[in-house]
């Protein structure tokens, strides 16, 4: 660009997870123009993420489901963004939908990867890495900044997964704990959930015999998270402990799903979009992972730990359901090695 920016439109990606993910890539465009006023536009249930984030000035709300559906509404959301006035728009999202709304508001630099038939759409197309699909999602999406500016933002300054809360939020959490007798940090979060689909979903009767041994070594009580659909998930685990647990799944928003989690004492969770907040607040975790990889969309952070299948030969297959409908490459990971990451994450965490 001839000139630095003023104003930065980011396309962000759908799930929570992958959302987490592009925080570095977020803050380095930030330091890039420091001066520049960046607004993300996301989905209505990922866009919360965002709030307090240092980097971003506004968020901009893509309800594809109301205000902003079909090509009416398409067409309405980019005569919104026209009226911001922006100059670059950096798109995460892969989608065509992403390329077209940014061109339709007439955004003159448009930066993507050269994916979705979208190449006469942008303005700066980056070309993917042959390695690409074995990257982590973090690198990923640095790679784009790396491919579009010439320059890896990586060389000075390692990449760091970062969410933010407020002082209320904070506080909010302190008390919701101490009104069930809890502390933070004194306390086991199990994430049973994987919204991507079943095949990601370790079995409740594990996760319970998890939580009892953990119980048993720390002194920890346990509360159960989870989304809306995943209430029954949780219902059965707290019915499968010989312990007692706090099920909390349908019942929080995502800010306060995050506010919980960050006082999480530990954490263990399948491969998922809570998974990835609580390595953004940097608790110790174990991740359980059958068919998908680490190596793509691990937990990216120190205090945690990979729990993965040991077969069959199909695993990772990336699918939402298991092909074989029986969940081989889940029912190779065993609670008795669950607990011993836990309890070797734990222990690193009070040294």
């Amino acid at each position: 660009m001839k000139t630095e920016p003023q104003n930065i439109l980011v396309r962000e990606v759908n799930w929570i997870g992958d959302a987490v993910m592009t925080l570095p890539a977020l803050s380095f465009l930030k330091s890039f123009y420091p001066g520049s006023r960046l607004s993300v536009l996301a989905r209505p249930w990922v866009a919360d993420l965002f709030l307090h984030h240092p980097a971003v000035d506004e968020i901009i709300r893509y309800d594809r489901q109301r205000r902003h559906r079909g090509l009416k509404g398409r067409w309405a959301l980019a005569r919104e963004l026209r009226k911001h006035s922006f100059d670059l728009a950096v798109l995460f999202q892969n989608a065509f939908d992403a390329a077209l709304l940014a061109f339709l508001a007439r955004i003159p630099v448009r930066v993507g990867y050269d994916r979705d038939a979208r190449r006469a759409l942008l303005t700066h197309v980056v070309g993917l890495r042959p390695d690409h699909e074995t990257r982590h999602h973090v690198d990923y999406y640095l790679d784009l900044l790396e491919g579009w500016r010439g320059r890896d933002p990586r060389e000075q300054t390692p990449p760091v997964l970062s969410l933010y809360l407020s002082l209320e939020e904070e506080a909010w959490a302190r008390q919701f704990l101490e009104a069930r007798g809890m502390e933070p940090g004194a306390f086991i979060g199990l994430n049973p959930g994987a919204t991507y689909g079943s095949s990601k979903r370790w079995f409740p009767e594990r996760f319970a015999q998890v939580a009892d041994g953990l119980m048993a070594r720390t002194g920890m009580k346990t509360i159960i998270f989870g989304g809306p659909g995943e209430r029954q998930i949780a219902e059965e685990i707290k019915h499968e402990m010989q312990g007692t647990a706090i099920v909390v799944a349908g019942e929080t928003s995502v800010r306060q799903l995050m506010a919980l989690i960050s006082v999480t004492g530990l954490f263990i969770t399948n491969d998922s979009g809570p998974m990835h907040i609580g390595a953004a607040f940097n608790r110790p975790l174990v991740a359980l992972f059958g068919s998908t990889s680490p190596e793509a969309t691990g937990p990216y952070s120190e205090k945690s730990r990979v729990v993965r299948a040991t077969g069959p030969d199909c695993t990772p297959c990336f699918l939402r359901e298991c092909r074989r409908h029986d969940l081989e490459c889940m029912n190779t990971i065993m609670p008795k090695d669950v607990i011993e990451a836990a309890m070797d994450v734990y222990k690193e965490g009070r040294e």
